[in-house]
This record gives structure tokens, sequence and C-alpha cells, in this order.
């Protein structure tokens, strides 16, 4: 039972008894500051879709490549991006865990975009 200064409805009060850890709060807000910057949601939208060098996510998205590097390492540090080296280039792409996989659904809902169906042969 709660010690609600009003009792207004029983919601309130349920809800209470399913709220989720503060640290939970604190992860999701993480997350949604990466999800902030308008250079970093162009990012993500292309590494969700393909993996790919630096030179070209700058020119995709319209960006020098220095901006995008400082982009993916937040991205990076973030455990959302992963990267692979082949030769002398690094590829980036979306990681393959939990929090890259929920970034990859937000993507997908705002631009309306449905990866994991359209990836069921």
């Amino acid at each position: 039972m709660s010690n609600l200064p009003h009792r207004h409805t029983r919601k309130t009060e349920e809800l209470m008894d399913i709220m989720p850890d503060p640290k939970i709060f604190e992860m999701s807000t993480d997350l949604f500051s990466i999800l902030s910057d308008v250079s970093r949601v162009r990012i993500l939208w292309l590494l969700c879709h393909t993996e790919d060098c630096v030179a070209n996510i700058a020119d995709a998205v319209d960006m020098s490549s220095p901006a995008v590097s400082h982009h993916l390492k937040l991205l990076k540090s973030a455990n959302i991006l992963k990267y692979t080296k082949k030769g002398k280039e690094v590829y980036y792409t979306l990681a393959d865990n939990e929090k890259a996989n929920e970034v990859h659904k937000i993507i997908d809902t705002v631009f309306h975009m449905d990866c994991f169906t359209d990836l069921i042969p």
C-alpha cells in the first residue's frame, strides 16, 4: 500500500508496484541522449541497414569524415556499433546486442521500416 497524498485512482498505486528500478530509468536516459543528436540518428539509420566505412558513411549523411568518426566513437563506446577491419578499411554496423536491437526497433518504428519482417524469407 502506498502513501500517496491523494487517492484519485488506484492506477498510480498499481503502477508504483511494478515501477522499474531507478537504474533502469537512468539507462534509458543514456540511450535517449545518444538518440537526441540528428547526425547520430542519420548515421544509425544507415548502419541499422548496412555495413560501411567512414568515408562512405560521411558521404551518405553529407558530413565530414572527422565528424562522422566522432559520432562513431560515441556509438561504439555506448556498445551500439561494432566494427571489423578488412585490409586498411574499417567497416561499421549495428552491434549484435540487446541495446543495439532496441535502437534498431526505434529507428524502424520512427522511419516506418520493418527490417525484422523484411528479412524473413
